[in-house]
């Protein structure tokens, strides 16, 4: 079972969820359980679609793609969230293009310890992330102005803010229904894609 609740399959859907089900396929064809668990609630599954893409797939988005599925990996590994980590985690070691330094990365967020390989807007973005994400109601105007003495720009913590609390809230959804990536294709990039 992938869920802890039903998911409807494509035989056996409605007009409106197989609508639905087309904006969420993979390119891979595939729908994956993070969005086919909204499936007894289509109008969740197309909000839950146009606000990922929105977060951390838009083309205005100008932090780089490894550290947007960094700070996403982060956010998973904070919130103990096994789905989201698998595939975040799988596409920004892909995009680093670098196995070694994949590795330290992970541990080093693995630890929280993310000053041993970050430093600079990295690093001050990747201690927004844990706050935000582990004592939200201690944010304060300083953490932002952290982030523009650090060279950040008002867009690009917007962009880190909206991927952090997107993550937040799938990494709730997940963990709170029992979704696993059995059937899944895990990450978005399949081993013969290029960076």
């Amino acid at each position: 079972m992938a869920a802890w609740i039903k998911m409807i399959d494509d035989e056996n859907a409605s007009k409106e969820l197989l609508d639905v089900l087309k904006l969420a396929r993979t390119p891979h064809g595939t729908v994956d359980n993070v969005m086919r668990v909204h499936s007894l609630r289509p109008n969740t599954m197309r909000g839950h679609v146009v606000l990922y893409r929105a977060a951390l797939h838009d083309d205005a988005n100008t932090i780089p793609m490894w550290f947007q599925e960094t700070i996403s990996s982060y956010v998973s590994m904070l919130n103990d969230c096994p789905y989201s980590l698998a595939n975040h985690w799988s596409n920004a070691k892909h995009l680093m293009g670098d196995d070694v330094k994949a590795n330290k990365v992970e541990a080093a967020l693995r630890a929280r310890t993310p000053e041993v390989i970050f430093d600079g807007a990295e690093l001050a973005l990747l201690r927004y992330t844990e706050k935000l994400t582990l004592r939200p109601g201690e944010m304060v105007q300083a953490d932002v102005e952290e982030l523009k003495s650090a060279g950040i720009d008002d867009g690009e913590i917007l962009e880190a803010n909206q991927i952090i609390g997107y993550f937040n809230y799938v990494n709730r959804c997940l963990n709170g229904l029992g979704v696993t990536t059995d059937g899944d294709i895990v990450g978005y990039y399949s081993s013969d894609d290029k960076v």
